[in-house]
């Protein structure tokens, strides 16, 4: 399913819908962050997707990252919360979905990097190298908060 993402633009069609997501900032041994080059917006991004009826929120994190990179990871804090309502996606099925995203910490367990149907490519990728990449500026800024060691509480917007 394609998707187009809106942020703060007044042109962005009205949310119909909230769905609570996760996503991972997941380092290696080397500090490198795990990412994925999604297929339904043709960006890179953290791992993550829709949190399930039945699932712990953690459980949603390490099924996530499993699905669409390979990875398994145990889950070690909360980033923040991420719930901009100027920040809107809209699906070619009529879906508008406003953002509601959960950022964790996480660390590699075990697992080896693969594809998936939402990721064309998956890449342990340096922070030096991030600029260099595609990468939608909410998902940018639940990098940088993933990636400080400054930050003492969770980003809650």
């Amino acid at each position: 399913m394609a998707r187009t993402d809106y942020y703060r633009d007044p042109a962005a069609p009205r949310a119909n819908s909230v769905v609570p997501s996760v996503v991972a900032v997941v380092r290696n041994a080397e500090g490198q962050l795990l990412l994925i080059h999604r297929t339904d917006n043709d960006r890179w991004a953290l791992p993550g997707g829709g949190h399930d009826i039945g699932e712990r929120i953690a459980e949603t994190v390490v099924r996530e990252v499993e699905e669409e990179t390979g990875i398994l990871v145990a889950v070690e804090s909360v980033v923040g919360l991420y719930t901009d309502p100027e920040h809107v996606m809209a699906y070619d099925d009529g879906e508008v979905r406003q953002q509601f995203s959960i950022c964790f910490r996480a660390r590699p367990v075990g697992g080896r990097v693969r594809t998936s149907s939402e990721s064309k490519e998956v890449r342990w990728v340096a922070p030096a190298d991030l600029d260099a990449l595609d990468i939608h500026p909410s998902m940018r800024l639940r990098i940088a908060h993933g990636l400080s060691e400054g930050l003492t509480e969770p980003y809650i917007g």
